[in-house]
């Protein structure tokens, strides 16, 4: 076995794919992300690297400029770019799920517009549902879009906006309670909210008028990459403006949505436990210690052998959850147990990883230090254990209803 995690069945278009990519974070990745990542810099080097390469279009269709490739290259690619630093395969996920969202729900008019331009790198997407009073309660959003002629007016305050600043194109879930009385909005909330697509000039501050980008959250991990809110003040958008044109659709298009993010999500644990897996084998066969390298320790062994099969199983349930997508089948069981494995153990894999550097990985010259404060951000990305486990529990019962 050459590596871990080798995925059966791939074409030989995905196969060079993924080399390229792999030759790519080996050579124009790794070596500057540590720095990168301690300066807290955009990586507008490697973005542009990825834009030349086509990864920006990877799986909008051949007909829009893109590459059409499936929901499973697109994650074997993740998990590549995440081995060489996770906060890349963050610029590139919220992208992908709006082309995805575009794809899938966007009229042809706004498919025509925008996925040319996602493909090509000249537009790239950020998504927002979470708001500062809720995370995973998605029915409590409190933004709102009110009919004013042949324009809707937005206000409120979204958080958590992955590429909030570098975006040039937000699809922001809100309420909408056109149509809907007081009563039917609150009994059915999932209904009376709207996608509504939102155009903007990159950087800080006012992008547009009525709409404010704060400058970029300071995180524990996931540097690089910016991180913001986006405020909404009267924000004036006409009506061509709501994903595939017509309102109250908003939450289906988003959970779509969020199932390939979950994907995405597993992928990058996948990566960064392959990369903690490297730097934890790699360290343990230089270190000594009584007179012999730590790998050959039976304690260290037995440490590698357990990470090394997480890993194994964690790819495999991503791969898995991809194809069930990619297939045109309900994935939302099998995404939630890949995201759930997945971050669990990337976790687990990167702490055994910082375990057998010991002190060395308290260090900020080494590599693994990055890793131990990258990892927490997958726990609860795209949906924490806890709503993994919802969903997982309600799709079972679904599946094993009891027939007494």
């Amino acid at each position: 076995m050459a590596r871990l995690a080798q995925t059966a069945g791939l074409t030989d278009i995905q196969q060079e794919i993924l080399s390229t990519v792999r030759d790519f974070v080996d050579k124009e990745i790794i070596p500057v992300a540590t720095g990168l990542e301690h300066r807290d810099e955009y990586p507008q080097q490697i973005v542009d690297g990825l834009k030349e390469l086509g990864l920006f279009g990877l799986m909008i269709p051949e007909e829009y400029g893109g590459l059409g490739e499936s929901l499973l290259t697109y994650a074997l690619c993740v998990e590549e770019i995440a081995r060489g630093w996770m906060s890349v395969s963050g610029i590139i996920n919220t992208h992908f799920i709006v082309a995805y969202m575009l794809k899938q729900h966007g009229t042809q008019e706004q498919k025509d517009h925008y996925l040319p331009k996602m493909a090509a790198g000249d537009i790239r997407g950020a998504f927002s549902m979470s708001e500062p009073a809720l995370g995973s309660d998605v029915s409590a959003i409190t933004s709102k879009a009110v009919k004013d002629g042949d324009d809707y007016v937005l206000n409120g305050q979204k958080m958590w906006l992955t590429n909030g600043g570098t975006s040039s194109l937000v699809a922001v879930l809100v309420r909408s309670d056109e149509g809907h009385s007081p009563e039917e909005a609150a009994a059915k909330p999932h209904k009376s909210m709207t996608t509504f697509l939102i155009e903007k000039e990159p950087g800080f501050g006012e992008v547009r008028p009525g709409l404010t980008i704060p400058g970029k959250i300071d995180k524990m991990g996931y540097k690089g990459v910016d991180t913001t809110e986006l405020i909404m003040d009267g924000l004036r958008l006409p009506a061509d403006r709501v994903l595939g044109g017509v309102t109250g659709r908003g939450f289906y298009q988003m959970m779509d949505g969020v199932e390939v993010g979950r994907v995405n999500v597993a992928a990058r644990g996948c990566g960064v436990a392959q990369r903690a897996f490297e730097l934890g084998v790699s360290y343990a066969q230089q270190r000594h210690t009584f007179g012999k390298p730590i790998a050959q320790h039976q304690a260290i062994q037995f440490k590698l052998a357990e990470m090394a099969t997480k890993v194994e199983a964690a790819h495999a349930m991503m791969v898995n959850a991809a194809r069930k997508k990619d297939s045109g089948e309900r994935n939302d069981l099998e995404a939630g147990m890949a995201k759930y494995l997945a971050s669990e153990y990337c976790k687990e894999v990167v702490e055994d990883a910082f375990r057998i550097h010991g002190g060395y990985g308290f260090s900020k010259e080494y590599e693994i230090e990055r890793l131990y404060r990258e990892a927490p951000m997958l726990l609860i990305g795209e949906g924490t254990a806890e709503i993994q486990k919802m969903i997982i529990g309600r799709r079972l019962l679904e599946e094993y209803r009891f027939q007494g």
